[in-house]
């Protein structure tokens, strides 16, 4: 396959060359951002009437629909809190101290970078964009902010991901499709809680989603130049961005 393509082409999609993977990684993210988010913020800053009307209808329909179940709507709000700003203080405070104490401080900037960087860029464009959030006749939790994107969406797309490349070498190969699966799960499930509990529209949860995941992706290629620039070799991302990191990270 590799032999039918162009040279130049070639060496950015060998992993094995110096800045390939990198380079791939990087033109990844930037495709992500600039084209469906690129699209999706124009249409919400122009305030389309056709995405408008969908949005404000998904979200009266799930209002409808969560409002009144009280058991549901504590479920809701628990899966929320998972995408909550005071819960990834928490968790990725206690998480960071793991690896300072653990001699992985490279990994602990790598978090801590992914993270609070996507935080100020979810902070900036929200303020930017200026979207009112949905409009419920009886708030089923409270909201503080603006609603595009979605910070629980992305700073969830951002900091379990993170967390899940940073521990992925410690998991079985025969494991890593199922956690990637719950990682994602976990993600979906803190969009929909937005969603269900009518703080935020469709495109506010599809927008934190996409602009998380080409955040992640930057920080990603990002750690991998560096990785590559101290001397290190590089590695798949499948295998976690530090695979070497596992004999000090285990329990």
């Amino acid at each position: 396959m590799k032999s039918l393509l162009p040279g130049f082409v070639a060496d950015r999609l060998d992993a094995e060359k110096r800045y390939g993977l990198r380079l791939t990684l990087f033109a990844f993210s930037i495709v992500l951002a600039t084209l469906p988010f690129g699209l999706l913020l124009k249409a919400v800053v122009d305030k389309d009437p056709e995405l408008q009307s969908f949005d404000t209808a998904l979200s009266e329909r799930l209002y409808g629909w969560t409002r009144g179940k009280e058991a549901l709507v504590t479920v809701l709000k628990v899966i929320s809190f998972m995408g909550k700003p005071l819960w990834f203080y928490i968790l990725i405070g206690a998480v960071s101290i793991y690896l300072f104490r653990s001699k992985r401080v490279r990994l602990m900037i790598f978090l801590i970078a992914s993270t609070l960087g996507g935080g100020i860029v979810d902070t900036i464009i929200k303020v930017a964009v200026n979207r009112g959030r949905p409009e419920v006749e009886i708030p089923l939790i409270h909201a503080i902010g603006k609603s595009f994107p979605s910070g629980h969406a992305m700073t969830s797309t951002i900091a379990y991901g993170a967390l899940l490349l940073i521990f992925m070498p410690l998991i079985a190969r025969a494991w890593r499709p199922l956690a990637i699966a719950a990682t994602a799960s976990l993600v979906l499930l803190i969009g929909f809680s937005r969603l269900a509990l009518g703080v935020h529209f469709l495109t506010d949860v599809i927008g934190g989603y996409v602009l998380g995941l080409s955040w992640l992706i930057a920080s990603t290629a990002a750690f991998s130049i560096w990785r590559t620039e101290t001397g290190r070799k590089p590695v798949e991302v499948v295998e976690g961005v530090e695979p070497e990191a596992a004999k000090d990270l285990k329990p």
